[in-house]
């Protein structure tokens, strides 16, 4: 483990939209949560698209840009890296950082395939780094106070878990056909954003079974060609030339946990009008808990109040009595907000207690084997969708 007294080194690999939020992240992480965390050396940022790793750099303070991840394996003074490009190359740059000694951060989903995925868990247990997944929503402090809600029993015996990742940025057929349209069935709209629903339903209610009922389909069947590189949900020129759409654009299914609960999830990118519409409902014999990222400072709560005339769903606003606000914002008071990037920043930080051994961590990524499990989830998702929604097995949990 690295000293107190050395500085972390950090360096992300990927200058796009995600990219960005972890430079971000890493840029705040001594602003939060006290003293202990060694100082961070902002290193560098990577990119094949050298201008847009350059930018990148220029805005969050790194000290140069790469034009390669090969790059960043080879700088002996890194020390942990975040990976924030395509699925299809994320097993390849982690066994070459973690077989130079870099501690890794991996973007969701894990891996292209699941061959890689179980390739990047088995790396894990060998190795000598620490190895973490950025399920970013583990640090949202309305899904993290569900949580404490459901561990505490304030709901009661669970009945149902409802959740939904509904997005809207497939809906333009004219959309350029970038990495996130290709890969077979449940790399597309599951792998993107079912992998978050997904994690955060096990995260809060426990661990499922079985999955059943899946259905999948794609809208847009093909799209045009792009002239360039594409950053993100970016639109960007187009030619006149055509390529199929390889993955779903929409997934529903069931799911039995072990616990015996029942859960129902939708997923989509081509749903018009919801820009990143994370939703969830979880429901007990004595209360209901709802989260709506559109709404992230807050979430719903409701219980067996004494007098049944004042019952109902209650507002409540992010404050210092939720996990990861306390600390986390410059102005601990209820009603100043939440966000996104006070997510990632939370996760670089948990990521960077991991690497340099605090003595009080806040809680600990998700873990390479964690991300197997949501692409094992995903494959019987797939399954099920194959066999006409037939209920299918998920591997238990370790």
């Amino acid at each position: 483990m690295t000293t107190s007294a050395k500085p972390l080194s950090v360096a992300v690999i990927g200058a796009g939209m995600a990219g960005r939020s972890h430079a971000a992240g890493y840029r705040n992480v001594n602003t939060v949560f006290g003293a202990g965390l060694p100082p961070v050396r902002l290193a560098a940022i990577a990119d094949a698209n050298v201008a847009l790793a350059e930018d990148a750099a220029r805005r969050y303070g790194f000290e140069k840009a790469l034009p390669s991840w090969e790059a960043v394996v080879e700088d002996p003074t890194i020390d942990a890296v975040s990976i924030v490009v395509g699925n299809a190359l994320h097993r390849p740059i982690a066994e070459a950082l973690v077989a130079a000694g870099k501690h890794v951060l991996c973007e969701k989903p894990l891996a292209g395939s699941l061959e890689d995925a179980r390739a990047m868990a088995g790396l894990e247990r060998s190795a000598e780094v620490v190895t973490a997944v950025g399920y970013t929503f583990r640090r949202s402090p309305g899904i993290a106070a569900i949580r404490d809600h459901v561990r505490r029993g304030e709901l009661g015996d669970l009945t149902l878990f409802s959740g939904r990742y509904w997005c809207d940025y497939a809906t333009d057929p004219n959309g350029p056909l970038s990495w996130r349209f290709k890969g077979g069935p449940g790399s597309g709209a599951l792998g993107d954003v079912g992998s978050h629903v997904i994690d955060a339903a096990e995260y809060v209610a426990g661990p499922i079974a079985s999955v059943s009922g899946a259905a999948l389909s794609t809208q847009i069947p093909k799209r045009p060609l792009p002239l360039g590189a594409v950053v993100g949900h970016n639109a960007a020129p187009v030619s006149d030339e055509f390529g199929e759409v390889e993955n779903e654009d929409t997934a529903s299914f069931t799911a039995r946990f072990e616990s015996g609960l029942v859960g129902t999830f939708s997923v989509t990118r081509t749903g018009f009008g919801l820009p990143n519409g994370l939703f969830f409902d979880v429901l007990g014999l004595g209360g209901r808990a709802a989260f709506d990222q559109h709404r992230p400072a807050e979430y719903l709560f409701d219980d067996a109040q004494p007098d049944a005339r004042t019952r109902g769903a209650r507002q409540i606003i992010a404050g210092p009595q939720m996990p990861y606000f306390a600390g986390g914002v410059p102005m601990e008071a209820p009603g100043v907000g939440a966000s996104n990037g006070d997510n990632f920043t939370y996760q670089a930080r948990a990521f960077l207690d991991q690497v340099a051994g605090v003595a009080e961590p806040l809680p600990a990524c998700a873990t390479f084997a964690d991300a197997l499990r949501t692409m094992e989830i995903i494959k019987a998702v797939v399954e099920s969708s194959q066999a006409g929604g037939a209920a299918v097995t998920v591997p238990p949990t370790a």
